[in-house]
């Protein structure tokens, strides 16, 4: 019996996994005596189980699938990629055709000052290539000292030293010595928790001001980079005010400090545009992309570098860009893309979007708003948010000790959908593309149920 046959059975694959796999974000002996559920096939929004139990997946994965499930088009062109040319690099001048068109191709589709791209495999890879590149873009300009990174609480943008740092979520920091010295943490744009009192404008108006104030204290010329998510995910989606963007664009310009534009949650189609930035008047100079562009069908993450920094990347005397990866710009993953964006364009998934993320937020308003442990609902298009709190009227969360995440999503499983945890007792919901109003009715409906039985329960 060979090794594999060993573990075939769903009982033996329950058993190795609690011996040997290694689970991020998890308490590992925890994992150890619980265990955990085991995916085996999916199609469209629906996931099955090792054991044959069913579930609608409210998440798309880890906010990825867009295209949903199944898709036969997006494995035929890995297929065909891996007989044709499995892998070739990209150092040295060196390349592969297949990564040349996605990039040439997401240049033209996401355009709007985009000059040039770099792939990755991670969110957290492509976030840490882009804090190098604005450490690289202000040394080749000679200063050196430009070494700091504003970001923002709550804020995700990977687990790397680099990224992990700028991430502004403490379990991202715990155990790790995180984040290193030079990274600088602004409140998060989230009105309701940091500033319930004030309106949207007053709101933006002090985290404008709080930024100019943190740049007099830290210094300007210190400073080479702010890093921030359109609408901020794993912290709890958290969507900016009115008029944030650009009452802090200028700020960054007049000091000459780079915006990194974090997409890898937002982009293609997650709240209705290609680029979530394009919904609130982002103009950055560096833009990161992973999950929805190739819906999670093989890893690829890509920086878009726009004019500026391109400017001085190919300027004669700017040393080599000295930093890439083995599988920087791997074909089969670039050609999962390229089919992938053809799925997208041909069903006018973001758009669609659009207009079902429209009911999806209804739905949850209607069906969630006024429950006793509904602190808050919120959210845009195709991602949301439903927050717990012992209180809904203060909002005052649970005692830590009644582990009630832990506990809800427990009780999601049963009713057969997965929602993701998130920081502060809240939920997420982002459901690929292609959910059908029934489908994410259904989502509700099975949240509710669970939400119904926690209250009993508590």
């Amino acid at each position: 019996m060979s090794r594999t046959d060993r573990v075939s059975s769903p009982e033996a694959l329950d058993d190795a996994d609690r011996r040997v796999a290694l689970h991020p974000f998890t308490q590992v002996g925890l994992r150890a005596r619980t265990g955990g559920v085991l995916m085996h096939e999916a199609r469209g929004v629906w996931l099955r189980d090792v054991h044959g139990h069913e579930y609608l997946d409210a998440n798309a994965g880890l906010w990825c699938v867009n295209a949903g499930y199944g898709r036969a088009e997006i494995a035929d062109a890995m297929a065909e990629q891996a007989h044709r040319l499995p892998f070739y690099h990209s150092f040295g001048g060196l390349g592969n055709d297949t990564s040349v068109r996605l990039a040439d191709r997401l240049v033209s589709r996401l355009g709007a000052g985009t000059r040039r791209v770099f792939f990755g495999l991670s969110g957290s890879d492509a976030n840490e290539t882009q804090l190098k590149l604005a450490h690289f873009y202000h040394r080749a300009l000679g200063r050196p000292g430009r070494t700091k990174v504003l970001a923002r609480r709550r804020a995700y943008h990977g687990v790397t030293f680099g990224a992990g740092s700028a991430t502004g979520l403490a379990f991202a920091h715990e155990g790790f010595g995180l984040p290193l010295p030079g990274f600088v943490h602004l409140r998060a744009p989230h009105r309701e928790r940091e500033d319930p009192a004030s309106s949207d404008a007053e709101f933006t108006r002090s985290l404008a001001r709080e930024l100019e104030e943190t740049l007099a204290r830290e210094g300007p010329e210190t400073v080479a980079a702010f890093i921030a998510e359109p609408v901020m995910g794993a912290g709890g989606v958290l969507v900016p005010p009115e008029g944030y963007f650009t009452a802090i664009q200028p700020i960054l310009r007049r000091h000459d400090i780079l915006f990194i534009s974090d997409e890898v949650i937002c982009g293609f189609g997650r709240i209705g545009r290609w680029l979530g930035g394009e919904r609130y008047g982002i103009e950055p100079d560096l833009v990161t992309l992973a999950k929805g562009l190739t819906s999670g069908y093989a890893p690829l993450s890509a920086c878009l570098v726009g004019e500026r920094v391109a400017e001085v990347l190919e300027a004669p005397g700017t040393p080599p860009f000295n930093h890439g990866y083995t599988y920087t710009g791997h074909p089969v993953s670039a050609a999962a893309a390229l089919a992938n964006l053809d799925v997208l364009e041909r069903e006018r998934l973001v758009e669609r979007a659009e207009h079902s993320g429209a009911l999806l937020q209804k739905l949850l308003r209607e069906r969630l708003v006024g429950h006793p442990l509904v602190g808050d609902v919120r959210g845009v298009a195709m991602m949301a948010a439903v927050e717990l709190a012992a209180d809904a009227a203060s909002g005052r969360p649970f005692d830590p000790a009644l582990r009630v995440d832990q506990r809800m999503f427990q009780l999601l499983l049963e009713e057969g959908v997965i929602c993701r945890m998130m920081t502060g007792d809240a939920f997420g919901f982002s459901p690929a593309l292609v959910a059908t109003s029934e489908e994410l009715e259904e989502m509700v409906a099975r949240f509710a149920r669970a939400l119904d039985r926690l209250a009993a329960e508590l």
